[in-house]
């Protein structure tokens, strides 16, 4: 019996040693690949407002959102910018090297779901609370209680994006303290108007959202 315990224990040791080499491969090639060489003229053609260094801002975007959908498995994750997502819809575009890229970045091909086509309100809505959660990790903010956006979050506003998502960290960021414009990130998670409603949950993560096959 006991010679049974140890090989079940190694043989988990040795999955989980194997699972985290794998993801470590995952995120290093999801920072290493070219996204500028496929998607740059695309992108300057959807968005022609935006310049070289701007369409740059936009892909490390992307990226940051591939290591959250990445990172959260299946689960859905939401996508909290426009601009972003217009570059992914252009990955999308060039189907063989999206294929690729999916197998080689999260072993399965990542499917865009819009916001209208999920199951329920919940659905997004939990998907953007996990991106919040994600995107806050990933930069080193505390999602509770965030002294800035992270950079998914404030992508749009800072490029000026036509009808992009726009976040505030505080909802009462109007003139003598009237309601700003925009997302309040209180609803997401806490802003510096106090927590409004539940910024975690139990699964512990570690516009349209990837997830799901």
């Amino acid at each position: 019996m006991m010679k049974i315990f140890l090989v079940v224990g190694l043989s988990l040791l040795a999955y989980l040693f194997w699972r985290k080499w794998r993801q470590a491969g995952q995120s290093s090639y999801i920072d290493a690949y070219p996204y500028q060489r496929w998607l740059d003229q695309r992108l300057a053609v959807r968005r022609p407002e935006l310049n070289a260094e701007q369409r740059a801002e936009v892909f490390a975007g992307l990226v940051d959102y591939f290591q959250m959908c990445q990172t959260a498995g299946r689960r859905m994750v939401a996508m909290p910018s426009q601009a972003v997502d217009d570059a992914w819809h252009e990955f999308i575009l060039f189907t063989r090297q999206y294929d690729k890229f999916c197998r080689h970045a999260f072993g399965r091909f990542l499917h865009h779901t819009p916001a209208e086509a999920m199951s329920s309100p919940t659905q997004a809505g939990e998907g953007i609370k996990r991106a919040w959660r994600l995107a806050c990790r990933r930069e080193g903010i505390n999602p509770k209680k965030p002294d800035r956006l992270p950079r998914i979050f404030a992508m749009d506003a800072s490029l000026a994006i036509a009808g992009g998502f726009i976040y505030q960290l505080d909802c009462l960021a109007g003139p003598n303290g009237t309601m700003g414009t925009g997302f309040c990130a209180s609803h997401i998670g806490c802003g510096s108007g106090g927590c409004s409603g539940d910024s975690g949950s139990s699964d512990g993560d570690g516009g349209g959202g990837c997830g799901g096959d």
